[in-house]
């Protein structure tokens, strides 16, 4: 589901008509468009902008999406995965599959609390001009936790993709609204020290060599830190006394990058991540095995003497001309045990 992580219940959705070539010649040599007057150029400079839809049409897309995961949510397994294909895709769908397989090894309470049904409100909706997709952003049913929701169109009709969720303490920053419409920025585009989409490369540094090298161009934050701890935990996890326990960058799934200009003239990044951990037994030659943990054994039961699991991810991070992008959450799910 686009449910959150287990950990808190904060968040864890008309035919061309053909042209004679005497038309399309007169319209070619003239410069206007054929039965107008007009010069082409200046209808194009003159359209307004618009976005992918409206804002009702918005809202019940979100409407429709909480129905579908609420009852995917108890269904769960590959019913339920199916349910929720229908109103859910991309990163985030990657979580929620990993969820419905891996829920068997939670708590009791924890599968419960999964299945509590799960609102938006107080949305506000995020309309760019000219793009394929809108993102809202609301608090999540009773809690104190903010998201930011990402829907693109997908076979025909719009998905929740994307998603990420804020604590009281990190709230999501203002995003520019001209004219009803917010501004969708390119993500290859460089604003300070690095471009939307090369924000992965550098958090997933974090992990890899605790930010040594790409995630040396981050600012310091709560959620940099967090992430940073997956490296230098590795030796003091169990497995450390009998394996040596690697990070290593991934490939997103979904690699798709949204950005948004923010209110203050700053850029909004939603981003996918991936990164792998590999367990080596030290005794590998000697034919020592590993014994895969309940959530790994789901994908592969078998001992071995290297385990590598796949985890795929999300982040929010906000970047300015001046200073570092600043990483303000992330959520990770396993995917894959191998």
């Amino acid at each position: 589901m686009t449910s959150h992580s287990r950990t808190a219940r904060t968040p864890r959705i008309r035919p061309t008509a053909l042209l004679s070539l005497s038309v399309i010649a007169a319209v070619a040599l003239s410069g206007c468009s054929a039965g107008t007057g007009e010069p082409a150029t200046d209808r194009a400079a003159a359209r307004p902008p618009k976005g992918a839809v409206t804002v009702d049409a918005a809202r019940d897309t979100v409407d429709k999406f909480q129905r579908a995961n609420n009852e995917a949510n108890t269904i769960r397994g590959s019913r339920g995965g199916k349910l929720l294909g229908t109103v859910e895709a991309g990163q985030v769908h990657e979580q929620s599959l990993a969820d419905y397989t891996q829920i068997k090894t939670w708590s009791k309470a924890d599968q419960k609390e999964y299945g509590t049904p799960l609102f938006y409100t107080a949305r506000k909706y995020y309309i760019p001009a000219d793009q394929s997709w809108f993102a809202i952003t609301a608090m999540v049913s009773e809690t104190k936790s903010q998201g930011l929701m990402i829907f693109d169109k997908v076979d025909d009709r719009f998905k929740m993709v994307a998603a990420v969720y804020t604590d009281e303490k990190t709230p999501i920053p203002q995003i520019a609204v001209d004219r009803g419409l917010a501004t969708a920025v390119d993500p290859s585009k460089r604003v300070g020290t690095l471009a939307p989409n090369q924000l992965a490369d550098a958090f997933e540094d974090l992990a890899e060599t605790g930010g040594k090298k790409e995630g040396r161009q981050l600012a310091p934050t709560k959620a940099t830190k967090e992430f940073t701890k997956r490296y230098t935990d590795r030796i003091e996890a169990k497995e450390a006394s009998f394996a040596t326990v690697k990070h290593f960058d991934g490939k997103p799934a979904h690699p798709r990058v949204y950005a948004l200009r923010l209110a203050d003239g700053s850029i909004l990044a939603l981003f996918p991540s991936a990164y792998t951990i590999e367990y080596l037994h030290k005794r590998f030659m000697n034919g020592g095995t590993i014994i895969p943990g309940k959530a790994e054994a789901l994908y592969n039961s078998e001992q071995r003497p290297l385990i590598t699991d796949e985890y795929q991810g999300q982040a929010l991070a906000t970047l300015t001309p001046t200073g570092k992008p600043k990483v303000l959450t992330h959520r990770y799910a396993m995917v894959d045990s191998r």
